[in-house]
């Protein structure tokens, strides 16, 4: 059942005796209607009768008296407290859709009302990568999520979203937390499981502390005793006992400390098929906004391969797989800012084929270079609805077909959905 959120200023809270749920919200919220206006209630289902304290356009639930049928048990004791999840009480079918509509939603506000298809789910055996918040307080150390509206850590164990090589992340952050304890800095610890061993980068919230040498033989006794692959802070180095490494392709990559890398194997494995399939027997491929060639590096398989990213580091951690990496066809690496300096659509015309997959923000710069091109195929991968939707948008006006859209569940029980689409010209 819902929790007892931290109740909102008494002279603002309106008691409700029964508040009919009509549909989920695109965050996960159920929604509901008082006085003919809308009411967003976390943890409750459309068709469910709650009953709610209300604030604004807020509600929080006290007790469900009707249950939705889709209601199942969460498999999370934190549910509800810890901010990450938004929908572990809603099962089966109910909640593919729910997850599919959020990306129908975002190309029918744009006016396009292309077919999407079904969810793929690529939670696989859970994430493989988490950033954990730590805090010092009253001589504790504590390690978490921070709760569901709100700026409190929730101190944790265990988080059964995780892949199982994370099962002792928090204690893991804890104790490389330890060492900055006197510093009285909160902080977080980027940990990634590789095929190595756990990659753990400490990143300082507020004012960076330097770490002494002290401290850099505490992180190293630390890495030594839990049998840590690498250790930094702020992206240096402390201590690398094995360098963390991951299969891609043919490639083996070492990525930068703290450096992006998909949520799950299964994410990564899932989107990099469909780029695969839907670049059939192209030949020359641009790779826009690569990181560390998680396409690339496959791609390169079968077509010669331009790949580009702003960051320095990730296309240097590219670089150096591709330079041992035996069979592949030529890979260009290149830094390259794309917001500010895109490729322009000479530089583009004669690839076969464009893969971008940007940060949240999207591609708009860059795509409106490729909406001025005659490449065959264009391959959009997203990790934000609303913008997928502009920059498809953008490419259709300037008369690309949109073939396919696939969303993927790879951060599941949240309204995050990544998208892989296919553009064709003509």
């Amino acid at each position: 059942m819902p929790r007892k959120n931290k109740p909102v200023p008494i002279q603002t809270q309106l008691k409700i005796p029964t508040l009919k749920i009509t549909s989920l919200g695109g965050r996960g919220d159920g929604i509901g209607e008082v006085d003919g206006k809308k009411v967003f209630v976390p943890f409750a289902l459309p068709g469910e009768t709650v009953r709610a304290l209300v604030s604004g356009n807020r509600a929080v639930v006290e007790d469900v008296l009707e249950p939705s049928p889709d209601r199942i048990d969460a498999l999370c004791r934190h549910f509800t407290h810890c901010g990450g999840c938004a929908l572990q009480h809603l099962g089966g079918d109910s909640y593919r859709i729910w997850k599919k509509g959020i990306v129908e939603t975002a190309l029918a506000n744009r006016g396009l009302e292309d077919s999407v298809e079904n969810l793929i789910d690529a939670h696989g055996i859970g994430r493989r990568r988490v950033t954990v918040h730590v805090r010092f307080s009253k001589g504790e150390i504590k390690a978490g999520f921070m709760q569901a509206r709100s700026h409190d850590l929730l101190d944790i164990d265990v988080c059964p979203v995780l892949a199982p090589d994370l099962e002792r992340a928090f204690d893991t952050a804890r104790c490389l937390a330890a060492p900055f304890q006197a510093k009285g800095e909160g902080l977080d610890v980027q940990i990634t499981a590789t095929q190595s061993g756990l990659d753990c980068d400490i990143r300082f919230t507020g004012k960076t502390v330097e770490p002494d040498l002290d401290t850099r033989m505490d992180l190293a006794d630390i890495a030594t005793d839990r049998d840590l692959a690498r250790v930094t802070v702020q992206g240096e180095i402390i201590v690398e006992r094995r360098p963390p490494a991951l299969s891609i392709g043919a490639g083996r990559v070492v990525p930068p400390p703290g450096g992006f890398l998909q949520a799950t194997l299964a994410g990564e494995q899932t989107l990099a098929g469909l780029v695969l399939e839907y670049a059939g027997d192209a030949k020359k491929v641009a790779d826009l906004f690569c990181g560390i060639g998680p396409f690339a590096l496959r791609l390169a398989d079968k077509a010669s391969v331009l790949a580009a990213d702003a960051d320095e580091a990730q296309i240097a951690a590219l670089a150096n797989a591709v330079r041992y990496c035996q069979g592949l066809k030529p890979v260009t690496a290149e830094v390259r800012d794309l917001f500010r300096n895109p490729f322009r659509s000479d530089e583009l015309n004669g690839f076969d084929c464009v893969v971008f997959d940007p940060p949240r923000a999207g591609a708009e710069a860059q795509v409106r270079e490729i909406a001025a091109t005659n490449i065959p195929a264009v391959i959009a991968v997203s990790c934000d609805p609303v913008s997928f939707a502009r920059d498809a948008e953008i490419l259709m006006k300037s008369g690309y077909r949109l073939e396919r859209v696939t969303p993927i569940d790879q951060f599941k029980y949240t309204a995050h959905v990544e998208i892989v689409a296919v553009f064709q010209r003509g």
